[in-house]
């Protein structure tokens, strides 16, 4: 079962922070907003992750404080956060307060983390793939408690975004957690994991309709972008990088996205 036919075509970008002065950062955003943009993501992480490895960068959560006063409409969120970097309950209330600075526009993106020079450098255990995806697995209902528990309540049910293609645990943790599901890969490999995907719902009782899907995309939506839509995804999200943050390629999706509608 897909959702194409249910839900809005949806474009997303990426702002790497790194290698970047946060002005041009913040000009960036500014002039996503202003070509449409449907959603405007960061990543969690402390270092570059390609080019110098320990050139500028900048701090997810900070940063979508900041952002959720120079922005307006465009919801915003880490594409995605670690969850082995903050407590549970504090991740929710940095959430439930972003939201209520923006005005309701908050996504929480979360992942199990993978870079291991961000752990090591600033203190945390790396251990195992697996044991991070169990760390995730228990921290989802402590957040999803904190968010019931905060006083004030965030200004809306903030949508969980859980990022990751792991066929047995990461996406049964997408059918029993999220609102929306990012991967990667061409359309092959997204209709694979939407099929694994709508099976883990099946499996769990969850209408598989309630989760978006969400693929990090690049090129001409020509060459790709029909053949994800039949695969049943409808969120399309395009990552630049810094030091000179180029829409070029962003704007060939907003286009795409809008003859979509049209």
């Amino acid at each position: 079962m897909t959702t194409a036919a249910n839900r809005p075509v949806r474009i997303g970008l990426q702002l790497q922070p790194q290698h970047a002065d946060y002005a041009a950062i913040r000009r960036a955003a500014s002039e996503a907003e202003e070509l449409g943009v449907d959603i405007v993501f960061n990543w969690d992480h402390f270092y570059p992750l390609y080019g110098d490895p320990v050139g500028k960068h900048f701090e997810c959560w900070t940063m979508l404080g900041a952002w959720a006063e120079s922005t307006t409409r465009v919801e915003i969120g880490a594409l995605v956060t670690c969850n082995s970097y903050r407590n549970p309950e504090l991740l929710a209330d940095m959430a439930r307060t972003v939201d209520h600075i923006s005005g309701g526009r908050l996504i929480l993106g979360i992942g199990s983390g993978w870079f291991e020079k961000d752990y090591t450098e600033y203190g945390y255990e790396f251990g195992t793939a697996g044991g991070r995806l169990d760390a995730l697995a228990e921290s989802l209902p402590r957040i999803e408690k904190r968010l019931a528990e905060l006083n004030p309540a965030p200004t809306r049910k903030i949508p969980v975004l859980i990022g990751g293609g792991g066929e047995k645990k990461t996406l049964r943790l997408v059918a029993e957690h999220a609102d929306i599901w990012h991967g990667f890969g061409d359309v092959e490999i997204a209709s694979r994991k939407v099929r694994i995907l709508d099976q883990h719902c099946a499996d769990v009782g969850r209408d598989p309709a309630e989760i978006e899907r969400s693929v990090g995309v690049r090129g001409n939506p020509e060459d790709s972008g029909d053949g994800l839509l039949n695969a049943g995804i409808t969120m399309f999200t395009v990552a630049e990088g810094g030091p000179d943050y180029d829409l070029s390629t962003l704007r060939k999706w907003i286009a795409w996205r809008d003859a979509q509608q049209s």
